[in-house]
């Protein structure tokens, strides 16, 4: 009896994103030509929560302690590269050189911060690359982290032609604009008029369907399900701001500190849907999808 030789494994390869709230860990395989998650989980570190421009050094302590475990989990679990990469909150913080030189010294490796405009061809990528079959002419992506919103326009083929990067999140405007919880109606109306100012004067390519990626639109998928149209939005911010953040995170089955955070990020997808002119639709993938697709195409060349 012949036996054919066992399949070979497939490549899998990890991301470790150092985000404005979180620090998150996905390691994926190839499956085909779909990505086929293996693990995926997240520490909630709060480096951007102020604006103050500084990570500090307890935090620069905690997000090394965080990058050595999840690296090594990465690995345990057969990842051939692991990338770890910043955005926002350290991209703009002034002891950046600080947490780079941390990490390395933790676990040997290499920090990467994203420019925006990286940061926006990654969104993209890990968005329109999940999708099974993703439709024809502009596609929009709208990624909401707690430093930034990027919105990218582009298409499924040519990748990036239009990205912009505005410097408002979901953990900044918690902070500054929305300090009560649940939030006032007047702070809430407040906010809603200044990121009117800001979103209009955003001159985005018409996209012929768009999709929102990061912690704050995940988060929405038990609360509204995948279409993030203007009517599903606006009842979610009423669930959202009617008790505190606490019982909301109870009864949603969600992390009390994303909790705090969604009434902002809900507010910023509507804005941002109205800047791109098209309801949003929840992705698969974001960024750290991105990366390992970046990084799964280099291994299969």
């Amino acid at each position: 009896m012949t036996r054919s030789p066992p399949a070979a494994p497939l490549p899998r390869c990890a991301c470790i994103d150092i985000g404005s709230n979180t620090t998150r860990l996905l390691v994926a395989e190839a499956d085909g030509r779909r990505l086929r998650e293996l693990v995926s989980e997240r520490a909630f570190t709060h480096l951007g929560a102020t604006g103050a421009g500084e990570v500090g050094p307890h935090k620069i302590a905690e997000v090394a302690m965080i990058v050595t475990r999840q690296l090594r989990l990465a690995k345990e679990l057969g990842a051939r590269s692991v990338r770890v990469v910043a955005t926002a909150a350290v991209r703009r913080a002034i002891d950046r050189r600080a947490l780079v030189a941390a990490i390395e010294t933790a676990c040997g490796a290499r920090l990467e911060i994203l420019s925006s405009e990286d940061e926006a061809r990654l969104a993209f990528a890990g968005a329109i690359g999940t999708l099974g079959d993703p439709p024809p002419g502009l596609l929009g992506v709208v990624d909401v982290g707690g430093g930034s919103t990027e919105l990218v326009v582009g298409t499924a083929a040519g990748g990036v032609t239009w990205s912009v990067s505005l410097p408002v999140g979901s953990a900044l405007l918690t902070h500054a604009d929305l300090p009560s919880d649940p939030p006032a109606p007047a702070e809430l109306a407040r906010l809603r008029e200044k990121l009117a100012r800001q979103f209009g004067a955003v001159q985005a390519p018409r996209p012929v369907a768009a999709y929102a990626v990061g912690g704050s639109a995940t988060s929405m998928q038990r609360l509204m399900g995948t279409a993030l149209d203007r009517a599903a939005l606006t009842r979610g911010l009423q669930t959202l701001v009617t008790r505190p953040s606490a019982e909301v995170a109870l009864r949603l089955g969600l992390h009390a500190d994303r909790a705090r955070l969604l009434p902002a990020g809900i507010l910023l997808l509507d804005a941002a849907s109205r800047a791109l002119a098209a309801p949003l639709l929840l992705a698969g993938g974001g960024l750290r999808e991105g990366v390992v697709l970046e990084q799964l195409a280099l291994l299969g060349r």
